[in-house]
């Protein structure tokens, strides 16, 4: 069985997980370096998968309904988050943008066969072109898209399957809130010193940490590919 088998075969055991929660079953994936980094510095995009990991990539997104970045990936990376490199239908493009900075000129603001959704928490905002539906939704403390109401709409929606792909700032707070329910990371074998993935998530107990159980790994091509379940540790009520 091929490491695409085997992760296809996993994803689909998940398929119908989040039923009693009553919102998607959060798949995060993203690429780094050995050290962590997944760019030289923020806004700056840097290709760290090799061909193969990026194929599995592609397959990753035609296994989703939706497939979901910040505006920081949108202004750096200009994605189009198509399935352009595996046989498959293109997943919902869905952007995380608070203060509605998305430009109309995005590829993502140009998609024939999908509307993009933009989550924001502004009550008014620009005009983003025939194929951008814009979805104001509450804003938590900090000031950014409740990440809980966003799942709520998106399941209502029929969104089942969210794959996120980041930048770091989304990667960070869907783990600070304990939303992601499996993890496929792409590790390159170079180092950058750069801008990390995952940042401070406000845990200082290491048995509290998020947990990879059980954890898979497999070389593709120059990359290592690990997958595996999250586990959060609760904290004890006192």
């Amino acid at each position: 069985m091929t490491l695409n088998q085997k992760i296809e075969n996993w994803l689909s055991a998940h398929k119908y997980a989040s039923t009693r929660a009553q919102r998607p079953f959060v798949t995060l994936s993203y690429a780094q370096s050995w050290d962590g980094s997944i760019t030289s510095r923020a806004g700056v995009a840097l290709t760290l998968s090799g061909s193969e990991a990026t194929r599995l990539t592609h397959q990753l997104r035609s296994l989703h309904d939706g497939i979901l970045v910040g505006i920081g990936t949108v202004l750096s990376d200009d994605p189009q988050l198509t399935v352009r490199e595996w046989s498959g239908a293109n997943p919902q493009p869905i952007v995380l943008d608070s203060h509605l900075r998305m430009p109309p000129s995005a590829r993502l603001c140009q998609h024939v066969d999908k509307h993009c959704w933009v989550l924001t928490g502004l009550a008014e905002g620009k005009a983003l072109g025939n194929h951008v539906d814009i979805i104001t939704l509450a804003s938590d403390d900090e000031g950014r898209v409740d990440l809980c109401a966003a799942l709520s709409l998106l399941w209502e929606r029929g969104i089942k399957m969210l794959m996120v792909e980041g930048g770091g700032q989304v990667i960070t707070a869907f783990l600070k809130a304990q939303l992601v329910d499996a993890l496929v990371l792409t590790v390159a074998p170079t180092l950058v010193g750069g801008y990390k993935g995952i940042n401070n998530l406000g845990i200082t107990c290491k048995s509290r940490l998020p947990q990879i159980r059980p954890l898979n790994s497999q070389m593709l091509g120059d990359d290592l590919i690990m997958w595996g379940d999250l586990n959060y540790q609760q904290q004890a009520v006192l």
